[in-house]
């Protein structure tokens, strides 16, 4: 019988930028639930920072890590680090994410380069360098942070529109390529959470986003989290290739 009150218990979680907003709230809810946490972030200070206050929280081993998942080469060391450390990687969760918003006709082709890096390849990067060691153990959970602007759109975001719904189609195709080896894959597309990637979002997209959400509320990091945990739970293990989206009934598909 699994045990829900711990029920991550002797799982080794891998989250890529977990210093901050909806990472640290993924990291946080998974350490909660038992998991031994690695805290992966741009900024090697905010990463032990996060990974110190997790610790002291709950109590768990944390490990923090510097890495840049647009980076190949990164990725591959974030994952080795991991489990030089902590053994093994059961769960991987790719939340880092970048902004560089604008109308197509004022968008420059960096800011444009910089959010797929980023956003899409940083995912491809991390799950190529995880899926190895979980074939060979033959289990693992794999969750990407999409976005509820992968799969509607949205004005003013046309790279990271594409870069989220790129993460949609890549959690799809690598499901199917790993699936035989019990290693789930699946994505999470939030809604509107306010977090430091949102802030700067100009008051009347924020306040027309009310209008667009059936809840009548924004969402909060925690509950992208909650999201997160179950799909990295035994519950979980016959879901794979699914996009979850916690959105507040923003986008229904």
């Amino acid at each position: 019988m699994t045990d829900t009150t711990l029920p991550l218990e002797g799982k080794v979680a891998l989250v890529t930028g977990g210093a901050r907003g909806i990472g640290q709230a993924i990291a946080t809810v998974l350490a909660q639930r038992g998991a031994t946490v690695a805290v992966a972030d741009m900024r090697a200070e905010l990463a032990e920072a996060t990974a110190q206050e997790i610790a002291s929280k709950t109590g768990r081993k944390t490990l923090a890590i510097s890495v840049d998942v647009s980076s190949a080469e990164s990725a591959r060391l974030m994952v080795e680090k991991v489990i030089a450390e902590l053994g093994r990687v059961d769960i991987l969760v790719n939340n880092a994410g970048i902004t560089r918003d604008n109308l197509i006709m004022r968008m420059d082709e960096k800011d444009f380069e910089a959010v797929v890096d980023v956003n899409l390849k940083g995912v491809w990067n991390c799950c190529k360098a995880a899926v190895r060691p979980m074939m060979r153990q033959r289990s693992g959970r794999i969750i990407n942070i999409s976005s509820v602007s992968g799969l509607a759109g949205q004005a003013g975001q046309t790279n990271y529109s594409a870069s989220k719904a790129g993460v949609v189609g890549l959690t799809k195709a690598l499901a199917r390529e790993v699936g035989s080896r019990q290693i789930t894959v699946n994505a999470v597309a939030p809604g509107f959470i306010p977090t430091a990637l949102t802030q700067d979002l100009p008051a009347e997209l924020k306040d027309a986003s009310l209008k667009m959400i059936p809840l009548g509320r924004w969402g909060a990091p925690e509950e992208i989290a909650y999201a997160v945990a179950f799909l990295a739970s035994d519950e979980a293990a016959y879901v794979t290739g699914h996009v979850l989206s916690v959105d507040g009934g923003m986008v229904m598909m």
